[in-house]
This record gives C-alpha cells, sequence and structure tokens, in this order.
C-alpha cells in the first residue's frame, strides 16, 4: 500500500515539475531598436540587463540588430521577450500578429507628458531656414519602420506647401534612408545630405540636444555640436512609443519586468538616463489605445 502511495505521489510530482518548466523561461532577451551604433546601445542597457538577471534568475542578453526591423522581427518570431519599441515600430508588430504583444510601459518626459517630436535640422552654415529652402536639396529619413524618423514626417511634412512630395527629383532633389537617427545626425553634421529628421522630447535646450532623444544621445556621445545645426521643422506631438513585453511569457515574469522597468528611475537615474536616452520622470503604464492612431496612420501608409 505504501509504495503504491509512494508511486502516486511520485507521478503527481513529476506532473506538476513538468508542468511548471513549461512555464519557466530558461532565459530572457531584451530587443534595443537601431539609432545609435551597437556598442553604445549595449552599454547603455547594460545596467538593464543586469538587473533584470538578478530579478529573473536566468541569463538575461540584449539583441542590437541593425535596424528597426531586426528587433520587429525578432518578436514576432518569439526570439526577443521585451523590447522598447516607436510607435510605428509597435504597429507595425501590431498589423502583423496582433497577439504577439502588449505594451505595458511608456518613457516620460520631465514635465510627466509621454509625447515626443519629430524634429527637422540642417546644418547652420547651409542657409536653411525651413523646409521650404530644401528644394533640389537632399533630405534624409533615417529608418522606414521609425515614427519620427519616417512615418509622421512622411505624412506632415508634404501637407507644409503643394509642391512638396517625398518623391526623389520632385521636390527634394534626392530623398534617401540613412539607417538610423545617429546616421541622420551625422550625415546632415559632416554635410553628406542637407537635411534630415530625428527625434527629441521638445523640452529643455536647444544646445543641449533638447533633454532626451537622440539629438541628446549625439550631444553626449560628442557627435554633434549642437550650436552647429538649427531645426527647420518639428512634427505635431508623438504618442512616446512603448515598452512591449511578449504575451506568451509567464506572467510573474511580465510583472517583475514590467515592475523593474517601471522602478529604474527611482532605483538607478543614471541608469534610467541611458536606457531612456536622456532625462526621464520614469516609465508609467500605458496600454494598446494610446497608439490605435498611429496603427491606423501606418496601415494606410502602407495600402
Amino acid at each position: 500500500m505504501k509504495s503504491t502511495i509512494a508511486l502516486a505521489l511520485a507521478a503527481s510530482t513529476a506532473l506538476s515539475t513538468g508542468a511548471f518548466a513549461q512555464d519557466a523561461i530558461t532565459e530572457f532577451n531584451i530587443g534595443l531598436l537601431g539609432g545609435e551604433n551597437a556598442q553604445d546601445r549595449l552599454n547603455s542597457n547594460e545596467c538593464l540587463r543586469a538587473y533584470a538577471e538578478e530579478a529573473l534568475g536566468v541569463p538575461v542578453k540584449l539583441f542590437a540588430p541593425a535596424d528597426y526591423n531586426g528587433v520587429i522581427q525578432a518578436l514576432l518570431g518569439g526570439s526577443v521577450d521585451m523590447a522598447w519599441l516607436g510607435a510605428s515600430g509597435y504597429a507595425a508588430v501590431y498589423l502583423e500578429d496582433p497577439e504577439a504583444v502588449s505594451p505595458v510601459l511608456v518613457k516620460t518626459n520631465l514635465d510627466g507628458s509621454f509625447a515626443y517630436h519629430s524634429i527637422g535640422f540642417a546644418r547652420r552654415d547651409a542657409e536653411v531656414a525651413s523646409v521650404e529652402d530644401l528644394q533640389g536639396k537632399v533630405f534624409g529619413f533615417g529608418d522606414p519602420n521609425s515614427t519620427s524618423g519616417f512615418l509622421i514626417p512622411s505624412v506632415e511634412i508634404p501637407q507644409i506647401a503643394e509642391d512638396i512630395t517625398m518623391e526623389p527629383g520632385e521636390f527634394f532633389g534626392d530623398v534617401v534612408f540613412t539607417g538610423g537617427h545617429e546616421q541622420t545626425i551625422v550625415a546632415v553634421a559632416n554635410g553628406d545630405i542637407d537635411a534630415g529628421v530625428t527625434w527629441a522630447d521638445g523640452l529643455g535646450a536647444w544646445e543641449d540636444g533638447y533633454n532626451s532623444g537622440a539629438l541628446r544621445k549625439a550631444v553626449d556621445s560628442g557627435l554633434v555640436d549642437m550650436n552647429d545645426i538649427v531645426e527647420i521643422w518639428k512634427s505635431k506631438p508623438i504618442p512616446e512609443g512603448p515598452v512591449v513585453l511578449r504575451n506568451d511569457l509567464p506572467e510573474d515574469v511580465k510583472t517583475t519586468m514590467t515592475e523593474l522597468v517601471q522602478s529604474l528611475h527611482e532605483r538607478d537615474e543614471a541608469c534610467a538616463y541611458g536606457v531612456a536616452a536622456g532625462e526621464t520622470a520614469g516609465f508609467q503604464p500605458i496600454g494598446h489605445d494610446a497608439y490605435e492612431t498611429i496603427i491606423a496612420v501606418r496601415q494606410a501608409q502602407s495600402n
């Protein structure tokens, strides 16, 4: 009788252990969007990786592909578990598979808002004061999956005047993709293109590259002196992109990572600065509804 009970208990334990293993993770991967060189991205997020590894108790790796699509496809394929996407990047994932990921947090600005802008800029010595001054000149986008580096300016800039289009050779002499925000900033600063677009929160001083965004990161890295470039256009406010988690992760993992990122600013302000690309008031909860307009714009542009 005792052996029968022992066997039953052993079988029950094996079944429960197996069920638990199916719900457990053996590693966790964080995707980092393009926009600056891979090593800088890895350096800026190393502190987050270390905190996540400590909190989850499994190896945590950072994934820094060359372009935005690398992270998008990795999320869709299940090889990346978490990423801070741009709004257009989230729209791309959602339109491909609405069940793949969920927004959980959004980076907030020092004033508590979670909006930012696409910023058009040119070299100060190019004598370009507005988009209208770029007729016949070379204009640079960043990445096709970038909200501020492509989607929004491609919609809003042609609304400035009837003769402005994004077709190369019609208004602009040429329209090119640089590969990312950092590449656009460097290309303009070096005179390789006449103007381009990037992202910034639009708060704080121009000389600092604003409080956060690609310009601030470029200033911090010594890539650009803001006195050498001028702002020639600013978009309407854009909703900051979400931190997303794959929906098929175990609930305890999703809770742990959400709490970790949300408390990051309070826990380690320097780490939060690197992860958030500049000054931030921290990360706050966000849901899908905040991105429905961007999803609609992206869907319309792809039709």
